[in-house]
C-alpha cells in the first residue's frame, strides 16, 4: 500500500543544494512528488511510495542535511496517485 507524506523542513534548508538532492534521493527510492521552496525560507516535500521508502527517503534527508535542518513538519496520508515522477516545483 502506498503513503504519501507532506514535509516542510525549516532551518538554513535553501540554498544548500537541497531540492537536488532531495530529488537524488527520491529516486533511489523510486518515490514521485515534488520538492518546493517556499517564500519564508523553508522547504516542502510531498512524496509518495511505500513506507519503508518514504522512511528510507527522510533519514537519508535528515542524515545529509542534519546541519541545516532546524525542525521539520510531517504529515502521514494515503497515497493519491496523482504524481508520475519526483520533480522540482517553482
Amino acid at each position: 500500500m502506498s503513503k504519501r507524506i507532506e514535509a516542510t523542513f525549516y532551518g538554513r534548508v535553501q540554498g544548500v543544494g537541497f531540492r537536488f538532492t532531495a530529488i537524488r534521493f527520491a529516486e533511489d527510492f523510486s518515490l514521485k512528488g515534488y520538492v518546493k521552496n517556499l517564500p519564508d525560507g523553508s522547504v516542502e516535500v510531498i512524496a509518495e511510495g511505500k513506507e519503508d521508502d518514504l522512511k528510507g527517503f527522510l533519514e537519508k534527508i535528515k542524515g545529509y542535511f542534519e546541519n541545516y535542518i532546524r525542525d521539520t513538519d510531517l504529515n502521514w496520508l494515503e497515497a493519491t496517485g496523482e504524481f508520475k515522477a519526483f520533480r522540482i516545483e517553482f
